[in-house]
């Protein structure tokens, strides 16, 4: 068991280092391509957090300039309020939260208040009264012809440490409102989505004598042996079509990662360092890898091909680049970039390119870590603590707008969406 926490530290120190854009909003999209929407309330009881949940969707969007005044006023009703005619779209909600949720949407334009859209949306049960809103605003969106958002009806899986030794696993909205415990019980961590849509995660215990990677059906239960190493067993990526996977294995004591054929079970070893590699992800339409590895006496961000042996650097600044993902041909990574022996170091994350050396900062300040891709690569989920707070983070790229949401809970091992 000692060794097993030793090496569970050591994925952490170069993965996992704990706890994002900073809390100002950077504005880089013409306002010209976004349309000026003002928010109304005509539920019959009103609820700030409905409020604050679409006007976060509105802002991390990218595409719409949120009227941030909680309106009140009648849903089934054309009339604009003199206020809001400078405005493009007025959209009027009611939400109802008696028998499970229950949400009404009318778009209107401020102008003269003919209606463009309106659809009814219903959930029985109440916790999942965020996953309404998120729909409600990407369908909107939709409508407008704005590329897609769909990345916000996503479901955001992490672990956290519940007491020494022991965790659970558990499924959120992207904004931490919905919550909810999915395995406990034991020592699980290193979550990751199995499929494109959601139906499953792969997780590891450590419940048997070693690590073991499972498959879980989240929505029946079932559960599935994949694979198990002496050492560590980490699922790091998933192919698109979900065929392969990236698994960080240490069965001679050293980290390596393989690359598994779900079907067959067969695994081929991608990298052989007599060192620490770690953390792979696809690039380049998994022709290539990208991960951490300390061939340099630090952790830094390297790739390489699939099948050859031939490595390069990815990263050229910075000496302690300890956590990447990747999406396409993009990849996002934390660097630190403080030396605090005895205290809160600063981490920063960084854009590069899987054919350029050159990287540009997304975050200036804080403690920044776990950064994620969503499933298009147009948004990037952090963590980031400053002081004595931790916030989940989002920063959308192409427009620069960013988000934080105050996470009050216990310590996140890592995560995924």
């Amino acid at each position: 068991m000692k060794h097993l926490f030793s090496i569970i530290l050591l994925v952490h120190f170069f993965t996992l280092s704990l706890f994002g854009v900073d809390a100002t909003l950077k504005i880089e999209t013409d306002v010209e391509h976004r349309s000026r929407i003002a928010l109304v309330d005509g539920s019959p009881v009103k609820n700030a957090q409905v409020f604050k949940i679409l006007l976060s969707d509105l802002k991390i969007s990218g595409h719409f300039i949120p009227d941030t005044t909680h309106h009140e006023g009648d849903v089934t009703s054309n009339l604009i309020l003199p206020g809001l005619k400078g405005k493009e779209y007025v959209l009027k909600y009611s939400m109802k939260q008696t028998s499970g949720a229950k949400l009404f949407i009318r778009l209107l334009k401020a102008s003269d208040g003919t209606q463009v859209f309106k659809k009814s949306y219903a959930v029985p049960a109440r916790s999942k009264m965020p996953f309404l809103l998120h729909k409600a605003i990407s369908d909107v969106n939709n409508i407008l012809k704005y590329p897609s958002i769909s990345w916000i009806n996503r479901y955001v899986v992490y672990a956290i440490y519940t007491t020494p030794g022991r965790s659970e696993i558990r499924l959120a909205d992207y904004t931490m409102t919905y919550k909810k415990t999915i395995i406990k019980g034991g020592l699980n961590l290193f979550p990751k989505w199995a499929d494109a849509k959601q139906r499953a995660i792969y997780y590891t215990s450590y419940k048997e004598l070693i690590p073991t990677l499972y498959k879980l059906n989240i929505y029946n239960g079932s559960k599935q042996k994949i694979a198990s190493s002496q050492g560590m067993m980490v699922c790091s990526d998933v192919s698109k079509d979900g065929s392969k996977i990236l698994l960080t294995m240490a069965p001679e004591g050293q980290a390596d990662i393989f690359e598994m054929n779900v079907g067959s079970k067969s695994k081929r070893r991608v990298t052989n360092f007599k060192g620490i590699d770690v953390n792979g992800r696809y690039i380049d339409n998994e022709s290539r890898i990208v991960f951490v590895s300390n061939r340099l006496g630090y952790p830094n961000i390297f790739k390489k091909s699939i099948t050859s042996a031939a490595t390069s650097q990815v990263v050229y600044r910075g000496r302690k680049n300890n956590a990447c993902d990747a999406h396409g041909n993009k990849i996002v990574y934390s660097s630190r970039e403080s030396n605090n022996a005895f205290g809160k170091n600063t981490f920063n994350l960084y854009l590069a390119t899987s054919g350029s050396s050159s990287t540009r900062p997304i975050t200036t300040r804080g403690t920044n870590q776990f950064p994620r891709f969503s499933a298009d690569g147009s948004v990037v989920l952090y963590l980031k603590q400053t002081g004595y707070s931790t916030s989940i983070g989002y920063i959308n790229l192409t427009s620069s707008q960013s988000l934080l949401f105050p996470y009050n809970g216990k310590k996140i091992q890592s995560i995924d969406w």
